[in-house]
């Protein structure tokens, strides 16, 4: 049986090289080639023997996930759609920026949370993908954008915000980033890699304790009642409960603090008395806040806030000694922007056929 080598840490990899009868050395050589260099070839592997290249080449593969279309948006910004077999196919989006390349990678087939904001949540959910499925889209992204031919790091930043609840997957999800961590393989510092998450409160406390890395949450209400209608598993985990995580996280947060992400919708969370209501809410979390405009995408009803109501949405917070930046849209022009990610699901959950069964009542 062929192994893909493209999912498997340093530890994995010592195994694999102990079952061939090498010494360990030889997983860091791996993950060098594999990793850093970008190679997909056992023949290329020049430090190592032509007869262990031969055994390799015959027991294991580097295969990383097919590119189905690849386009690039007027502000330079990158999307690859890639399949992930059985008929699913997932986003990868590249956002270059002045003095870093921010990556942002998928987790998952569709997503289970139902975000009623977000175009992966209403599109359903079929699984996770493989560690291999999600360091394949870090892999994929340094060689088109020349990592391995040159010694340039186009991505400097990776973050676990493409398609999918991250900590949903969190066993592949850390394997992946432990992977984007080791020195032997992609060398970024735990403050470069970030995993956004709509508040799984148990998961936010393994990572803590497994793999710290910087965390995001997507909070996007300042109470419960809103909170429960925009992020469904809010009421599984309510704010209480995901800030008091948040605190916990904080000891070992690579940056000293959490970063709130709110997206801005018009007449449903953007007005000065709710931008008051967050300031006090997070009040005593180290934390930043990160407004997002809304990005619309066919079929959704909200609308993106003003500037003006942006602005001063931000004023208020800044006003209470908050830190709140507005991000930036970027790749809006071919769907690449926050939210927008949809790729293709073939969705488990046939949440796509209720929404239509209910539309259809409701027009009779």
């Amino acid at each position: 049986m062929t192994v893909n080598l493209l999912g498997l840490d340093h530890e994995a990899l010592k195994a694999f090289c102990a079952g061939l009868g090498e010494k360990p050395f030889r997983a860091k050589q791996l993950l060098r080639w594999i990793h850093h260099a970008g190679a997909d070839n056992f023949g290329a592997m020049s430090d190592m023997s032509k007869p262990l290249r031969q055994r390799l080449a015959e027991s294991a593969a580097i295969i990383p996930p097919h590119v189905l279309r690849d386009t690039t948006a007027a502000d330079g910004t990158r999307k690859w759609l890639l399949d992930v077999g059985t008929g699913n196919a997932v986003d990868t989006v590249f956002i270059p920026e002045t003095n870093r390349g921010t990556l942002c990678v998928s987790s998952q087939a569709g997503c289970a949370l139902e975000c009623s904001f977000c175009s992966t949540g209403r599109q359903g959910f079929n699984r996770n993908l493989t560690t291999e499925e999600i360091i394949g889209q870090l892999w994929l992204a340094n060689r088109s954008l020349g990592r391995g031919v040159t010694e340039d790091r186009p991505i400097s930043n990776v973050v676990m915000m493409g398609m999918g609840e991250p900590l949903a997957n969190f066993e592949n999800v850390v394997a992946a980033m432990r992977l984007m961590l080791d020195d032997h393989a992609y060398g970024l510092s735990r403050r470069r890699v970030t995993l956004s998450t709509a508040g799984l409160v148990p998961g936010i406390d393994r990572l803590r304790d497994e793999c710290p890395v910087s965390l995001a949450v997507s909070l996007h209400a300042p109470n419960d009642a809103l909170r429960d209608e925009l992020v469904p598993i809010n009421r599984k985990y309510p704010i209480r409960e995901l800030l008091a995580a948040c605190l916990r996280y904080i000891d070992v947060a690579p940056r000293g603090y959490v970063m709130f992400e709110y997206v801005m919708l018009t007449g449903v969370n953007d007005s000065v008395a709710q931008a008051r209501e967050l300031a006090a809410l997070v009040k005593g979390v180290p934390c930043k806040i990160n407004l997002i405009p809304f990005n619309p995408f066919p079929g959704i009803q909200y609308q993106r806030s003003s500037p003006e109501a942006i602005e001063g949405f931000r004023e208020v917070l800044a006003h209470a000694g908050l830190i709140a930046t507005v991000r930036k849209t970027r790749g809006d022009d071919i769907d690449a922007a926050c939210g927008q990610l949809a790729g293709r699901v073939r969705d488990r959950t046939r949440r796509t056929k209720r929404r239509q069964d209910k539309q259809e009542a409701l027009a009779q």
